[in-house]
Parts: C-alpha cells; sequence; structure tokens
C-alpha cells in the first residue's frame, strides 16, 4: 500500500464511465475526479435535476463532458431504459445505495436495501457488460460483516425486519456478487474485471437518511467525530477504477477506516463463500429475469 491519491489518477482522455448514484457523496467525488482526469462521465441518477446540479459543481480545467441520464435502480423498467441507451462504456461504477432505512418495497416488489444495493445493479451489470470493455467497481462497505445471505427470505417478507442487518446482507450481497462475476468473467475469457471497494466510515447523505431521528441524530454525530471525508471515501473507489489489480480485489483503507489505500483483508468468511455467490447469483437472475450475457 502507498499513499495513494485521486492526484495520482492516470489520464481517461477518451474513456466513459458510468457512476451510479452521483448527484451527492462519494459518488459526486468519484465522478468530479474522473471527469478531472479527462473521462466522460454519465452521471446515473433518480433525480435528474439534482444531478444537473451536481454536473454543474463539477469544474476544473481538465474536467470533459459529463452526462446526466435518469437511472432508478428500484425500478427495473428504468434499469432497462437506462442500459438500452448506453452504447459503449469502459467502467461501470456501481455507487448508489441507501442505508439502514425504514422497510419498503421497490417497483417490483423486493425489500429496498437489497433491490437498491444489489438487484438494481446486479440487473445493470448483466445487461451492460457486452458494453463495458475494462471493469465493474462495486461499492460495498465493512458493514457486510454484520450481513448475512438469507435465500429463502432475501426480501424479508417471512421475518421480523431489522433495517441494519437488512444492510449488512445488501453490502455482503455486493461482495459475493462480484466474486461471481469474475468467475464467470474467467471461465468466458473476458479481459474485463470485477472489483469491490469500501469506504471505510465517511462523512455522506446516507447517515441523515435512516427515517429514524434518533439513529440520525446518533450518525450525524458519529459524522462530526469520527468520519473522514467523502474525499477519502472516494479515492477507495478511485483506486478500484483505476489501478491493475487481479479480478475479485477488495479495496480499502489499511486500518478499515483509515489509513492507506489497497487491497484490504477485511472480507468477512460469508464473503468468500463460492457456494453462496452462485446460489446468490441464480436467485437474482431469476427475480430480475436478467443473466449473464458473455
Amino acid at each position: 500500500m502507498s499513499d495513494w491519491t485521486a492526484a495520482d489518477l492516470p489520464s481517461f482522455t477518451g474513456r466513459t464511465v458510468i457512476v451510479t448514484g452521483a448527484n451527492s457523496g462519494l459518488g459526486l467525488v468519484t465522478a468530479r475526479e474522473l471527469a478531472g482526469a479527462g473521462a466522460k462521465v454519465i452521471i446515473a441518477v433518480r433525480d435528474t435535476a439534482k444531478g444537473a446540479r451536481a454536473a454543474e459543481a463539477i469544474t476544473g480545467a481538465n474536467a470533459s463532458q459529463v452526462e446526466v441520464r435518469k437511472l432508478d435502480l428500484q425500478d427495473l423498467a428504468s434499469v432497462r431504459e437506462f442500459a438500452d441507451g448506453i452504447d459503449a462504456v469502459d467502467v461501470l461504477v456501481n455507487n448508489a445505495g441507501i442505508m439502514a432505512v425504514p422497510y419498503a418495497l421497490t417497483v417490483d416488489g423486493f425489500e429496498s436495501q437489497i433491490g437498491t444495493n444489489h438487484l438494481g445493479h446486479f440487473a445493470l451489470t448483466n445487461l451492460l457488460l457486452p458494453k463495458i470493455t475494462d471493469r465493474v467497481v462495486t461499492v460495498s462497505s465493512m458493514m457486510h460483516l454484520i450481513g448475512r445471505i438469507n435465500l429463502n427470505d432475501l426480501n424479508w417478507k417471512a421475518r421480523p425486519y431489522l433495517a441494519w442487518p437488512a444492510y449488512g446482507q445488501s453490502k455482503l450481497a455486493n461482495l459475493l456478487f462480484t466474486k461471481e462475476l469474475q468467475r464467470r468473467l474467467t471461465e468466458a475469457g473476458s479481459p474485463v474485471i470485477a472489483l469491490t471497494a469500501h469506504p471505510g466510515y465517511s462523512a455522506t447523505n446516507l447517515q441523515g437518511q435512516t427515517g429514524n431521528r434518533f439513529g440520525t441524530r446518533f450518525w450525524l454525530a458519529g459524522n462530526r467525530l469520527f468520519a473522514t471525508t467523502p474525499e477519502f471515501g472516494a479515492r477507495q473507489t478511485l483506486y478500484a477504477v483505476a489501478e491493475d489489480l487481479p479480478g475479485d480485489s477488495f479495496i480499502g483503507p489499511r486500518f478499515a477506516s483509515r489509513g492507506a489505500t489497497g487491497p484490504t483483508p477485511f472480507r468477512s468468511p460469508l464473503a468468500r463463500d463460492g457456494r453462496t455467490a452462485t446460489a446468490l447469483w441464480e436467485l437474482s437472475e431469476q427475480l430480475t429475469d436478467t443473466g449473464f450475457a458473455l
């Protein structure tokens, strides 16, 4: 590991990167830095007005064109429409997410956290895969350590809903998705690689949207006292986007939340389980009606 920062990004001139949820937080910083490195950045957001304001905030002498497109990960029809509108892309950054929110369902009837954080990105990746030339980077979390995949009740319909365990399940799903995606890419002889990154504990708007006023106060206080900046959190994603890495690498701070950026050992035994990764993939295919397209 080294003290790598966004200043170490190579030129992305002539390359196209899609960043989901790039209207704020880690996604906004990721999009800004990649645009500054010369990339054409497509900001994929549910609220295009917020996306337009984000695009206006991305400035710099080397900034290239930033395009805003509508994408609602809680609606598979929107995911399909977005994917149909993309001709080619070098890098897909699955960044968008929600955290520890009250129980709700997506348009397609999925529990909102697994639906947004995993199933929406699962469908998006598979639909775009024939058009991706370089890599898929999915943003997970250290909270995957509390996650358990319940293949019989992925959407919390048969058990009492618990917001944090549901979040942990969705973040564990990100790692298992990447593991199985890389296995399939390797088997297909594809040069595309799949990677995962986690930001540590960075202050973003996620902590203010738990839907629980006491929980929100707790996390906002934590942001002030302990959290790193969105720039530090996004550094982990940018490293995964830019560096020469083996497939299925997991990138994060050396000391879980702080320290130099690079491959991290903080991956739970459950996140290394190939059987669960394959089973989750097959279930996700059934739920989203999408599959590996190479």
